[in-house]
């Protein structure tokens, strides 16, 4: 565990509330991410936990309450100006390029970190050259960090699922986030795929120093992985701490885990 890692509190979330319409998404929740940690949310479908990725970066706008990132408050940003600051995501969909190989789809995360022009980069000369080389490098490093050699050239849309969702993590690591955002990166796995991704997380925790956030339905894997874990239900808090203490809460256990578990 990265636990003795783990610093001051780096993204608070403060009373948002979200509305479409007449129906309320997200009602006054508060919680914080600590530097390093594995911070999981967690709650049964419609919980409202997508929405609050989305509120964190810069999808939605929620109409009450603020986001504090790093220092800086804001009451909503747009995904660009999150991105450019530092925090990552990835999507329960996966919206990689299918036809394109793995090597390029990682490379598309690079994309805010390019300082050529699109002309530049299209006929690749002098520093364009240089910079698409750097970031290349950098690519390389990510895809073997996740194992995934044998596919640099592959065209994702031929890869088996949980490979693909690798890749998807591959893009986000190239920016270089200091918050990961991980909107169910075990989704559809096996339970062999699940430990290798567990695995990865806690590789990109510690070896990348990057703070992480993941939304994740496997409590085994969310008892395993996460430093602490808030829990969500029809857009409302009821939970909010280690995973010992949240499995033991009794608005949890009848809200989310139910007497099976």
């Amino acid at each position: 565990m990265s636990e003795r890692r783990i610093g001051e509190v780096i993204l608070d979330v403060k009373n948002i509330s979200l509305r479409f319409g007449g129906v309320k998404a997200l009602t006054d929740i508060s919680f914080n991410v600590r530097e390093h940690e594995v911070r999981a949310i967690i709650g049964p479908n419609g919980a409202g936990k997508s929405s609050m990725l989305n509120c964190i970066n810069g999808v939605y706008s929620p109409q009450e309450g603020q986001i504090t990132f790093r220092g800086k408050t804001f009451s909503h940003m747009n995904s660009r100006q999150v991105a450019e600051m530092g925090v990552a995501r990835t999507f329960q969909n996966l919206a990689l390029f299918k036809g394109m190989s793995v090597l390029d789809n990682i490379m598309s995360g690079r994309n805010l970190k390019m300082k050529s022009n699109l002309f530049q980069q299209a006929i690749r000369f002098g520093a364009a050259e240089r910079e698409e080389g750097e970031h290349r490098e950098f690519v390389e490093k990510i895809i073997d960090f996740l194992e995934i050699q044998a596919y640099r050239k592959t065209p994702v849309g031929r890869l088996p699922y949980g490979l693909q969702k690798r890749v998807d993590l591959g893009r986000a690591l190239a920016m270089e986030p200091q918050v990961l955002l991980l909107d169910e990166p075990m989704a559809g796995m096996n339970v062999e795929e699940k430990r290798d991704m567990s695995r990865f997380i806690l590789d990109v925790n510690d070896e990348y120093g990057t703070t992480i956030v993941l939304i994740e339905h496997d409590m085994g894997v969310v008892m395993d992985i996460s430093d602490r874990v808030v829990v969500l239900d029809y857009g409302k808090k009821i939970g909010d701490g280690t995973p010992e203490a949240v499995r033991a809460n009794p608005e949890v256990i009848s809200a989310y885990l139910g007497a099976g578990h």
